[in-house]
């Protein structure tokens, strides 16, 4: 039994591997206890796996000779350190580093690689690929990509690329991609308009390839005529109203449906009613609410909403059919949105 000395100042105990390859030849735990090994660490030998044990012993060598043989490896330690020391000095007072840099040589890969592979008998890979500064993903697209002969950005494996496009065809690319001719044709149509018009015959991901790496803008027109940044605005009270219904989570997990009515012009809120479930009677119930308050006048509030089920069913038709109150559609009968209603809710909320 060897007794070692631990950082903690406590003694470790380490065993001889010759009396645990004997327990474990004649499985005799005996042999062991006999000897001071406590009878678990022994039953436990039992279970594990033979280890292989390369010992050496020093009987037949001389001191001086290990003395010399240890003062020329510390020489040879010092030595590849001061080495390494003026390589990584060279590379960081370079600024070289493979970080978002490309290497478009193919055999300069396969150098990184060989190397890569001679020091991982010694070096863990990740702390190889750390003082390369490449990243995994990298290195092993990179060894993807060895076996498909495809290690060079330009690649002129027969297998990978027959037939890749002359500098002509991407220039057409270009053309078509660039012109305002085509702006309405979407990338990936226009890639099979160029192959019925017999100009480029390339697939549509060669296409957005090549908008992707050049940087290609595709030109964009507004069609359609700038939005209004004014919405409606009313000259007097109770002249429209606009109604919606909004969902605010509780911190239980719950949800509650907050139902409202605001007036356009004074911007006040008519009628409103919290519920625990999504129920369009409520939205007829909030409407009552706001019409009793109305002041008489020789025209019918118009109420703007939008065209959610909660505005648009059986209850709500039953009382605009009484002539009580007229419904607009925004986006629908309207072109304008139900933003005010819309900008209370955030304002509510935020």
């Amino acid at each position: 039994m060897i007794i070692l000395m631990t950082t903690t100042g406590r003694p470790q105990h380490r065993d001889d591997h010759r009396l645990r390859d004997l327990v474990q030849r004649t499985r005799d735990v005996t042999i062991a206890t006999d000897l001071g090994v406590p009878r678990s660490t022994a039953r436990a030998w039992l279970d594990q796996a033979p280890k292989v044990v390369v010992s050496l012993d020093v009987t037949d060598l001389k001191a001086a000779e290990l003395q010399q043989e240890v003062v020329g490896l510390r020489r040879r330690v010092k030595k590849l350190t001061a080495i390494l020391r003026l390589t990584l000095a060279l590379l960081r007072s370079s600024g070289f580093t493979l970080t978002n840099e490309r290497l478009p040589d193919g055999r300069g890969k396969i150098r990184i690689l060989r190397a890569v592979d001679r020091a991982r008998e010694f070096v863990p890979l990740r702390a190889l690929l750390r003082f390369l500064r490449l990243s995994p993903s990298r290195f092993h697209a990179w060894r993807r990509m060895e076996q498909a002969c495809a290690l060079d950005d330009q690649s002129s494996c027969p297998h990978t690329s027959p037939h890749p496009l002359t500098p002509s065809e991407i220039r057409v690319i270009h053309e078509m991609v660039t012109s305002p001719a085509y702006r309405h044709v979407p990338t990936g149509t226009l890639a099979v308009l160029a192959q019925r018009l017999g100009k480029v015959w390339a697939s549509p991901s060669t296409w957005y390839r090549l908008v992707r790496q050049n940087g290609w803008r595709r030109p964009r027109l507004r069609v359609h005529p700038a939005k209004p940044k004014i919405g409606l605005r009313t000259t007097r009270a109770d002249e429209m109203w606009h109604i919606d219904t909004t969902v605010i989570r509780l911190l239980d997990g719950t949800r509650a449906y907050l139902h409202a009515v605001i007036d356009n012009f004074s911007r006040r809120i008519l009628a409103w009613r919290v519920a625990e479930t999504f129920a369009p009677v409520n939205s007829v119930a909030v409407l009552l609410d706001a019409s009793r308050g109305t002041t008489p006048s020789e025209t019918t509030p118009v109420v703007l909403a939008d065209a959610g089920v909660e505005n648009v069913n059986a209850h709500v038709d039953d009382l605009i059919t009484t002539g009580l109150l007229r419904r607009v559609l925004a986006f629908t009968e309207l072109k304008f949105s139900n933003s005010m209603i819309e900008a209370w809710w955030r304002s509510l909320k935020h």
